[in-house]
């Protein structure tokens, strides 16, 4: 059975097939995953409070990161990013890197999503709920079969998660040189547009994630593959979220 395949760079190795355990150590189940997906989710929130309501407190300028928050905002950011790629390369280390990963993503997130509801008020909130929403939609749809995770829908969102990535290591090149891509800025319908394929792109990347999670339960990997497992849906929601919150400010920014 293969269980290798998905756009998610967390389960984008031969993970789970390497780590299948014919020992007593315990199992992956999928209750266990959700319940550690939970916990870092709590941990992601508790975290952003911090940076959000120091945001706050330092009544920034609309659009600005006080410097209070900046240090906080870029250590959550580089901090994430080093977790992540520990966690992906020992993923025995994942119940601890895990959850110390969310708390810098908290603390990202939370300086973000302040610098956002600043400028455009209750928009955060508007993020939030359609990041769930879609998260259950998703759920829904996988647990009844609607979308299923076969060979040709996972070559296509692989492909376009791909593409997207490139685009945006594009612009971020491009970016240094002080150019920018017209059709990734502003609130043109191009842009809008843009930002809508993204979202739908990251929402679908949940069903692969879903079906990784399933297939290692289904191969018996140990159960420290839970925390790695809750981990790789957790970069897939960060991922959503933000690009939410670039759609809906996109949007919010024509009225």
């Amino acid at each position: 059975m293969d269980i290798t395949k998905s756009s998610n760079p967390v389960f984008g190795k031969d993970i789970f097939n390497q780590s299948v355990t014919g020992t007593d150590e315990g199992v992956m189940t999928i209750n266990g995953t959700i319940n550690k997906t939970g916990i870092m989710l709590l941990i992601v929130i508790f975290a952003a409070t911090f940076t959000w309501r120091k945001f706050f407190e330092a009544n920034a300028i609309p659009g600005a990161i006080p410097e209070g928050v900046m240090g906080w905002m870029l250590g959550g950011a580089i901090g994430g990013f080093i977790l992540a790629l520990v966690t992906i390369f020992r993923p025995r280390s994942a119940a601890m890197t895990a959850p110390i990963y969310a708390v810098c993503e908290g603390l990202f997130l939370g300086a973000i999503s302040a610098m956002f509801e600043g400028r455009f008020p209750g928009l955060v909130m508007r993020a939030v709920s359609l990041t769930f929403g879609v998260f259950v939609i998703m759920l829904l749809l996988y647990r009844s079969g609607t979308i299923r995770a076969t060979e040709k829908f996972r070559t296509v969102i692989i492909a376009a998660t791909g593409g997207i990535a490139l685009v945006y290591l594009v612009s971020f090149i491009a970016g240094m040189f002080g150019a920018n891509l017209g059709f990734m800025q502003g609130n043109s319908l191009v842009s809008i547009g843009f930002s809508l394929v993204v979202v739908v792109v990251a929402a679908l990347n949940l069903i692969l994630d879903f079906d990784m999670i399933t297939r290692g339960a289904d191969a018996r990997a140990p159960q420290y593959m839970e925390w790695y497992g809750a981990f790789g849906l957790m970069v897939t929601l960060i991922w959503l979220y933000l690009e939410m919150l670039r759609l809906l400010s996109k949007l919010s920014s024509r009225n």
